[in-house]
């Protein structure tokens, strides 16, 4: 029975998250992070009947309070590096969900989970179909060097790009880094109209109303042009099967690894 606590676990996502782990007959939900439900009872905030698990208001108290194996952290960057850091240096291994983590940040959790003996697996995005975009995207960009990201959001989604198109950028550059036919010294007029350079990969940043989230790579050559994009719907449950799968596999192997795929068998 793997003990899971939920950071961010009554936020969009988290929500259908702990429904999942609620009702998997592996796991046991032992706690929630929530500045806003602090103090209150995570089976009243989303209805699971008698059931008690306490929600907590920062990592520190959660670790002081319950026992539990895997922190999954879906919260803001800053708050998420602090749970996840600390969580390793207890022995808790981690399961990240969070966006807008950086390479440097990643860097110091790989770190600090070899240092502590313990594992992280940090997933960008849990949908099945999104892994299936990046494999395939990996798949094209061995044969065609010419490649761009577009990553698309609702209009008040704070960071940019998402954890998805930096996932995706990271992966993308270690196939092979895409040709840069003008270089940003030569580029008139707007350069920033170029997107934000991530690991060598143009990245550009879409946030409007009508949007959910959605990601697509753009793959082009002389006469030729290939695009493979994964569109989400407004419902979180997309992403639960994905996060129950994390959690079971996140035990498997230690220090970090970077994306769902990692763990899954194709």
């Amino acid at each position: 029975m793997i003990k899971v606590c939920i950071a961010g676990g009554t936020g969009w996502a988290g929500s259908e998250l702990s429904k999942g782990v609620f009702n998997n007959p592996n796991m046991t939900l032992v706690g929630a992070l929530s500045r806003k439900h602090k103090g209150e009872n995570l089976g009243d905030v989303l209805n699971f009947g008698s059931a008690n698990i306490p929600i907590f208001g920062d990592i520190e108290t959660a670790l002081k309070e319950i026992d539990f194996d895997v922190l999954v952290d879906y919260t803001k960057p800053t708050i998420a590096m602090k749970n996840i850091i600390s969580c390793l240096k207890k022995g808790k291994n981690v399961v990240i969900g969070t966006s807008g983590l950086t390479d440097e940040d990643y860097s110091e959790i790989e770190k600090t989970a070899d240092e502590n003996n313990t594992s992280v697996l940090a997933v960008g995005n849990f949908a099945i179909t999104v892994v299936l975009l990046q494999k395939f995207s990996e798949m094209a960009a061995k044969y065609i060097p010419n490649f761009e990201i577009i990553d698309y959001a609702h209009e008040d989604k704070i960071d940019a790009p998402s954890g998805t198109a930096r996932e995706l950028a990271y992966r993308l550059s270690k196939v092979q880094k895409p040709n840069q036919y003008v270089t940003e010294e030569e580029l008139i007029g707007e350069k920033a109209s170029r997107g934000a350079n991530l690991n060598e990969v143009q990245v550009h940043s879409v946030r409007l109303p009508g949007h959910v989230i959605s990601i697509e790579t753009i793959f082009g050559l002389k006469d030729e042009k290939l695009s493979i994009r994964h569109d989400s719907g407004a419902s979180a449950e997309p992403y639960v099967k994905g996060g129950l799968l994390a959690i079971e596999k996140v035990s498997t192997f230690k220090g970090l690894k970077r994306g769902l795929d990692s763990v899954m068998e194709f």
